[in-house]
């Protein structure tokens, strides 16, 4: 996953809106997204081991 988000990353700073944007926000702007995609992940892993249905 960490991956997926570095590649979109670079993709974003290569062609997208990113690519506008200074580095230092780029950065910043990267790490909130991956922050949030790891909590995602964690409470998502948690759910599933607990074995609560949906």
């Amino acid at each position: 996953m960490l991956f997926l988000v570095a590649a979109l990353l670079l993709m974003g700073i290569a062609l997208g809106t990113a690519a506008h944007l200074p580095v230092p926000i780029t950065l910043v702007a990267a790490a909130v997204i991956a922050a949030w995609l790891l909590v995602f992940s964690l409470r998502e892993r948690r759910r599933h081991t607990e074995g609560t249905p949906r």
